[in-house]
Formats: structure tokens, C-alpha cells, sequence
């Protein structure tokens, strides 16, 4: 059987993040330093004392949870991953963890996806929503027929476990998409408080930024496929690999698929690197059998 490890995505920063990995370990903290000089500021001192709202913010957050992500993962002693998965921007701490990626080129592609994705958000105020418990199905029956009849960009963004999946779009899109969920059956229909609407089509600018970035840096072969999040399979070739991330922006995380295919090809425990333990419970509710850890 495979261990997988698996790092999570926006949404899983908090004050104080990593700063006992800091304190603790000397990989982690060359790791830390490595990313203040890179990045052109202390990113080390918003993580480990910044307030919430400083976390809030696409381009700390992004790079934060990623910093965090790897250094958790690099502490590992004689870890041998066997398959890898990142929850959207997870899939960057991924590709270092089966090296297709080194951190430095990893860190500045998350750096401009940031930038670019707080852009987008900028130029057009969208939203997201959660929406609990309606089947897959129904949630994207509602959001092809908002689109239809009333004009209004909606799509189901994060297919994060059964009974838990996020919609992404306009903000009267949502608005009208919430009520119809809730009509429909679904136990709650939320919006997230998020700066726009990631993987929709509104982040087609930022798409087209981050296509040349990843175009212009070199991808190795990985040492082990990595199960991306518009596929739900596991990739090996490097050309696939950056297709697959720049289409990410504007496509699906398909959470739920991808953890259902890596227990099909053999994965028997996953490893949470990073902050937070929202993805060890989604495994769990995926699937209970699985044996699910983490480092943080």
C-alpha cells in the first residue's frame, strides 16, 4: 500500500503559523529566510505574529501557506512520497515535494499567481459559497441554469467531499444561487468570505499571467505522479503538469475525485503537510478507511 502526502490551499492560515517550525528546526528556518529574501520582505513576521485580517490578504496568504506547507514537509525525516495532491494552491507545495519544482521557482510562481489573482478580484467583486449537503449533481444543474436564464457566472468551483461543495462567481450570481440551493434541499448555503472568485471563469486574467510564468520555468520529470486538480489522475509529464496548472485558475479543484482515484491506485495513508487539519478530515469523509496524519 501508498502513502500520499497531501498539502492544503487557501484557507488554512492562522496567526502564529509555522513559527514552531522556526523556532525548532534549522531546515525549516533556512527555509523561512530563503523565502524573506526571495520575496523582498519579512513574510516570516506577518505568519508568525500578523493579525488575521493581514492573513486575509491573497498575496500573504498564498505564499504563507505554501512557505509553511514545504517546511513542514522537509522536516520529514527520509520522507518518500509515493503519490502527491495539493487542494489548488497546495498543488505548488506539492510539485517541490516530488520535485518537479524547486521551492525557489515554486515560491515566485505562487507569488505572481497571487498578485495576479488579487488583480482579478480587483477588477470585478465576485464571491463564493459553500453549500452543504445537495447532491453534486443538483449543484450544478442550479448553477447551468443561472447561467442560462439569468446571465450570471456561477459554477461549482471545489469539489471538496461528499455533501460539501463550493460554488464560485458574480456576486448576484451567488446571491441567486444560494436561495435556489436552499430551495432545492441543501442543508446550508453559504458565502465564504473570500476576495473573488477563484477557479471561474473570472480568473481568466489572471490565468493568462500566470501561463507565462509557468511557461518560462523549468519543470522536472517528478519522482512520483502527482493526482492534479482539474484531472483527478495521476500525472507524470512535466508539459502536462503545467497545463494542468494553469488551467487550475479557472477550472475545478476536484478534491473529492482526485483523494477516491489515489485510494484506487493504492494510496493507504495520507500525510497532511502544512497548517491547519482541514484536508485530514475531508480524506476521512471520503473515505473512512484511510489511515490520515499530519505535520503542521
Amino acid at each position: 500500500m501508498k502513502h500520499a502526502f497531501v498539502f492544503p490551499g487557501q484557507g488554512s492560515q492562522f496567526s502564529g503559523m509555522g513559527k514552531n517550525l522556526y523556532d525548532s528546526n534549522t531546515i525549516a528556518k533556512e527555509i523561512f529566510e530563503t523565502a524573506n529574501e526571495i520575496l523582498g520582505f519579512r513574510i516570516s513576521d506577518v505568519m508568525f505574529t500578523g493579525t488575521d485580517e493581514d492573513l486575509k490578504q491573497t498575496n500573504i496568504t498564498q505564499p504563507a501557506v505554501f512557505i509553511h506547507s514545504v517546511a513542514a514537509f522537509k522536516t520529514i525525516e527520509n520522507a518518500k512520497p509515493e503519490m502527491v495532491a495539493g487542494h489548488s494552491l497546495g498543488e505548488f507545495s506539492a510539485l517541490v515535494a516530488n520535485q518537479t519544482l524547486s521551492f525557489e521557482d515554486a515560491l515566485k510562481l505562487v507569488a505572481i499567481r497571487a498578485a495576479a489573482m488579487q488583480k482579478a478580484c480587483e477588477q470585478q467583486p465576485s464571491t463564493m459559497a459553500a453549500v452543504l449537503a445537495l447532491d453534486d449533481n443538483k449543484v450544478e444543474e442550479i448553477c447551468h441554469s443561472i447561467r442560462s436564464t439569468n446571465n450570471e457566472i456561477v459554477v461549482a468551483a471545489n469539489y471538496n467531499c461528499p455533501g460539501q461543495l463550493v460554488i464560485s462567481g458574480s456576486i448576484k450570481g451567488i446571491e441567486i444561487a444560494c436561495e435556489q440551493m436552499k430551495a432545492a434541499g441543501a442543508k446550508r448555503a453559504l458565502v465564504l468570505p473570500v476576495g473573488g472568485a477563484f477557479h471561474s471563469p473570472l480568473m481568466s486574467s489572471a490565468e493568462e499571467e500566470l501561463a507565462k510564468a509557468i511557461h518560462n520555468t523549468h519543470f522536472n520529470t517528478p519522482v512520483c505522479p502527482v493526482y492534479q486538480n482539474v484531472k483527478a489522475a495521476a500525472v507524470i509529464d512535466s508539459n502536462e503538469i503545467k497545463n494542468n496548472l494553469i488551467s487550475q485558475l479557472t477550472g475545478a479543484v476536484k478534491w473529492t475525485q482526485s483523494v477516491q482515484s489515489m485510494i484506487n491506485d493504492g494510496a493507504s495513508r495520507f500525510t497532511e503537510c502544512g497548517p491547519g487539519k482541514v484536508l485530514q478530515g475531508l480524506i476521512q469523509k471520503i473515505n473512512k478507511e484511510t489511515v490520515v496524519d499530519g505535520v503542521n
